[in-house]
């Protein structure tokens, strides 16, 4: 019985899944920057989106290698996971950063709400 080919399978695993992640950052990334960009009205993309739009790109990338060779090797719990885990990553770089997210927990007056009789 051969021991440790099982460890070695899950580290080729991440490897691949850290490799798709910098590849869809990086791609997703260049897309965001520079797209619309030759429109002369069109403002330049700030700093957090762009950011927020490769982080998305490389957690679905990601997930998307993990889910396809999970398939191949008919691993269905381990596509169940990695989709989850995919979704989770997109939705947590569009709430941590989003504009409108630090605007919506400010408060917005100087004491108690006025009570309308």
């Amino acid at each position: 019985m051969k021991r440790g080919k099982g460890k070695a399978a899950k580290r080729k695993a991440g490897t691949e899944a850290a490799t798709a992640f910098a590849r869809g950052f990086v791609t997703t990334g260049l897309l965001s920057m520079f797209q619309d960009r030759l429109e002369p009205v069109s403002p330049a993309p700030s700093g957090r989106k762009i950011l927020r739009h490769a982080l998305q790109g490389g957690a679905a990338l990601s997930a998307a290698t993990m889910v396809a060779e999970a398939l191949r090797q008919r691993d269905y719990p381990t596509v169940l996971t990695a989709a989850a885990l995919g979704a989770g990553g997109v939705l947590a770089a569009e709430y941590l950063l989003t504009h409108g997210s630090s605007e919506r927990n400010e408060e917005t007056g100087f004491g108690q709400e006025k009570e309308e009789i």
